[in-house]
């Protein structure tokens, strides 16, 4: 196994990297930062038992790594100058090793289709050299106001050495038996509590009698951990449901119940409703062109058949706040992946987009009517950060599964009312809307039978609506800071 360092310049192109460097000056004023170079850093690494590439396997990386027409831009030696002088700072930004990211599964992907087998994982980080204006070194307070301000702080983190592999000194905590038959709720209140799983006392009375009375056994660390996460709001969205009291008074329906009540006075085209990932009305028949066989290369031969409109749309607020890219990527991404697992497989069209957040206090761009005397949390990105990054970051995921971006809306507004009260989207709204296609004879989904194994797909090792918990991965990496507990960037808020 061994790891391989290539470097490529420029990291930014031109109006990044000034938008970049306009950020860090704005955080870190005591520096006098002048200007900066960036660069990339692939770190590949090969499977075990392969200790170096062939002069034609490193070529084949290299076409792989280059953009085309600049083979000069890359290399195995970094392009910033390593001298290291009282000017000078290297920051070196990358993904938490602990899970594999998007850009490396296809970058593997890619390899093994041109023949290298050997690639076990790639992952690219940005180097920045900044050049201050002072005669001093940058102080560790200001430096770290950098670092913050260059990366997403729950997907990213700095890397203070080159990488030298992925692997990491680990060991999986053992699972353990909650004894609730001896010890009864008490024993899943500390587990509770220990595994931050956020059980309130319905959930803790329910639980404790299903498997005191009902299964007659104890469940384990495990099971409690993925009872949390499978229950959750999040997953369940067991509100919908619940009574509805306005003003003292109970409303005979849930809100769920209303949602279901406008059929009745809706057309009756719906094919698929309040049962799958995504809604589907009545569609049309069209010819379509397909392979021949789907499980191997193949010609192509028209059909005609019946497809089925499916829409369906979420929010991703929270998370957005939090790291507006990452946050709206997979706000689109999870959208994506509704309108996937609708039925027994949907086909991704278009999307579209929202945003709201607060004032966007643009800097050297005052605008009247904006309040310039609210504070933020330091947990949030500002709004301005939100309005650009979070629309980039949906953009992004969408085009990597080739589904645009067609329309969509942004709000900004903030203001303080006569009597102080302070009107304001401080946390974001982040909007995600999509159609999609779905074949008429894959909108049921074969029922389950007794004995069949169920398979948890998810993504990285984020807690999924587990009462806020901070991503593992800060806790992988020993960077369990409070500044970092800010709730998983999947919980819808």
């Amino acid at each position: 196994m061994t790891m391989l360092r290539f470097y490529r310049i420029p990291a930014l192109r031109e109006s990044a990297q000034h938008n970049k460097l306009n950020e860090i000056q704005a955080v870190a004023e005591e520096a006098k930062i002048a200007s900066m170079e960036t660069e990339f850093c692939y770190y590949v690494e090969t499977r075990k038992g392969c200790e170096e590439l062939s002069v034609e396997e490193l070529n084949k990386l290299r076409w792989i790594l280059t953009v085309p027409f600049h083979e000069d831009n890359l290399s195995r030696e970094s392009f910033l100058n390593k001298q290291q002088r009282d000017k000078t700072v290297l920051i070196e930004i990358g993904p938490r090793l602990n899970f594999s990211t998007a850009f490396c599964t296809n970058a593997v992907s890619i390899c093994q289709s041109v023949g290298l087998y050997q690639i076990e994982r790639i992952e690219v980080s940005i180097r920045y050299l900044i050049y201050t204006a002072s005669q001093s070194h940058i102080s560790k307070q200001c430096e770290n106001a950098i670092v913050n301000a260059l990366h997403d702080r729950m997907t990213q983190m700095r890397y203070e050495e080159p990488v030298e592999s992925f692997a990491l000194d680990i060991e999986p905590e053992p699972y353990y038996e909650v004894d609730i038959l001896r010890e009864g709720r008490g024993a899943l209140e500390r587990t509770n509590q220990s595994l931050g799983l956020a059980l309130d006392e319905w959930d803790l009375d329910y639980y404790t009698d299903m498997f005191k009375n009902r299964l007659k056994r104890n469940p384990t660390s495990v099971e409690c951990f993925d009872l949390a996460q499978s229950n959750s709001e999040h997953s369940r969205h067991w509100f919908f449901r619940g009574k509805l009291v306005i003003d003292g008074q109970q409303i005979d329906k849930t809100l769920f119940e209303m949602v279901v009540n406008t059929q009745k006075a809706s057309n009756h085209n719906n094919v698929i409703k309040f049962s799958d990932n995504s809604s589907a009305i009545e569609g049309f028949k069209t010819n379509l062109f397909v392979p021949s066989t789907s499980f191997e290369s193949s010609s192509f031969k028209e059909i005609q058949k019946t497809r089925h409109i499916i829409f369906t749309a979420e929010t991703h607020n929270f998370p957005t706040g939090v790291a507006p890219f990452s946050g709206a990527t997979t706000g689109t991404g999870g959208r994506i992946r509704d309108v996937q697992g609708t039925g027994r497989g949907g086909h991704v069209i278009a999307g579209t987009a929202g945003y709201s957040f607060g004032n966007l206090l643009i800097p050297g761009y005052i605008l009247p009517w904006e309040d310039r005397s609210g504070d933020y949390p330091n947990n949030l990105a500002s709004p301005v950060k939100v309005a650009i990054e979070a629309s980039n970051g949906a953009s992004d995921y969408g085009n990597k599964f080739g589904e645009p971006v067609l329309a969509g809306f942004s709000r900004s507004f903030g203001m303080r009312l006569a009597n102080g009260e302070r009107r304001e989207w401080i946390k974001p709204i982040m909007f995600s809307g999509g159609i999609g296609s779905i074949d008429s004879d894959q909108i049921n989904k074969h029922p389950a039978d007794k004995g069949m194994e169920v398979v948890k797909v998810g993504g990285p090792v984020y807690r999924i609506g587990v009462g806020g918990g901070a991503a593992s991965s800060i806790q992988v990496h020993g960077d369990n800071k409070e500044e970092l507990d800010f709730g998983d960037r999947k919980s819808v808020v």
